[in-house]
């Protein structure tokens, strides 16, 4: 079957400075995909409906892949749930209507994990969506994210309009936010860890001290494999009206969070204790993806996590080097299963 995109299409890429929109961009040039459209936040407030329709009137993109987002851990979830609620809804419909509106052939809604209830049943499988109480500490981020997947499946049902979504896992890599509050828990560890290993005259190099008993089982995908999964569902994945219009991308592997701790660890050098703090709780014993139905496709993801790990604080300690630290201190991080 030939291609579902071409060169010759014009992509926008939303969100293309983010962590994923940066995976995705990468992998689109990497597949041949000269023409890709951007446009920083700084020249175009994906919020604003005037702003959003007037760019699309004057660029009309063939190809969209939305994958901008407001996003952040748990702290800033609960200090922020009107601000996580409504600028993602608006990012959303904005970028999603005027797409069909303005002539776009496809489109690539990109979602999350925390879209599924917090007790489905696992490994999670896309049936599970709306079967239960959603997760709390997410809950406003996870609404909005069900809300961009139901308004592509609308806009298929009753007006052709080709738009699929993909619900990724836990990511890491290249781009992503350490935060000491805002940061999901791997860049935190990744952070925590090498700070200990650098710094040891602060005190730092004699242990690290994490929340639970670390035996909660997490699943983490690289977030290049993430790009090339979009690419390959641009490509290939063309839903019947019947189907489901939406798929997990994940590695179909998971670890404890013990044993992730330790690979941190080992990446960044680490060579003291990690201590375990019981009093803490553990959050959902286990949280993994069925990928089955994307590896019936042909999909699978390939980049080996400790492969990852090392490159993403490669990453992580060039960034440091550079002065690039919008992520700011470690001191006092909070390291807990809660974050995913």
């Amino acid at each position: 079957m030939a291609p579902l995109i071409t060169p010759a299409d014009r992509i926008f890429v939303a969100g293309h400075r983010g962590m994923a929109g940066g995976a995705i961009c990468r992998a689109l040039a990497r597949a041949g995909y000269g023409e890709l459209l951007t446009a920083p936040s700084s020249t175009l407030d994906l919020r604003d409906a005037t702003a959003v329709e007037n760019w699309f009137a004057e660029h009309r993109p063939t190809v969209v892949v939305l994958a901008a987002a407001k996003v952040g851990g748990i702290h800033a979830n609960a200090t922020y749930p009107a601000d996580f609620l409504l600028d993602n809804l608006k990012i959303e419909t904005q970028v999603i209507e005027n797409a069909w509106r303005h002539g776009a052939r496809r489109l690539l809604f990109l979602g999350s994990s925390c879209i599924y209830p917090k007790f489905a049943a696992q490994p999670i499988r896309e049936e599970a969506l709306l079967t239960g109480e959603l997760e709390p500490t997410n809950a406003w981020y996870a609404i909005a994210k069900i809300a961009g997947i139901k308004l592509c499946e609308a806009l298929r049902r009753q007006h052709g309009f080709d738009a699929i979504s993909l619900m990724p896992t836990n990511l890491y890599g290249p781009g992503d936010n350490y935060h000491p509050t805002n940061s999901h828990v791997l860049p935190a560890l990744i952070r925590r860890f090498h700070e200990a290993a650098e710094r040891p005259e602060r005190g730092l190099g004699t242990s690290v001290s994490c929340w639970g008993t670390g035996t909660p089982l997490r699943e983490f995908l690289h977030v290049d494999d993430l790009g090339e999964a979009c690419v390959f569902a641009l490509e290939h994945w063309q839903p019947g009206p019947e189907d489901l219009q939406f798929l997990n991308v994940g590695t179909g592997l998971d670890l404890s969070i013990r044993e992730l701790a330790e690979a941190v660890a080992a990446a960044t050098g680490f060579a003291g204790t990690i201590e375990w703090d019981t009093s803490k709780p553990d959050g959902t014993p286990k949280k993994q993806l069925d990928v089955s139905r994307l590896a019936a496709l042909g999909w699978r993801a390939r980049i080996p996590l400790a492969e990852g790990l090392t490159a993403t604080v490669a990453d992580f300690r060039a960034r440091l080097a550079s002065g690039r630290r919008s992520a700011g201190s470690g001191r006092g991080l909070t390291l807990h299963p809660h974050t995913l």
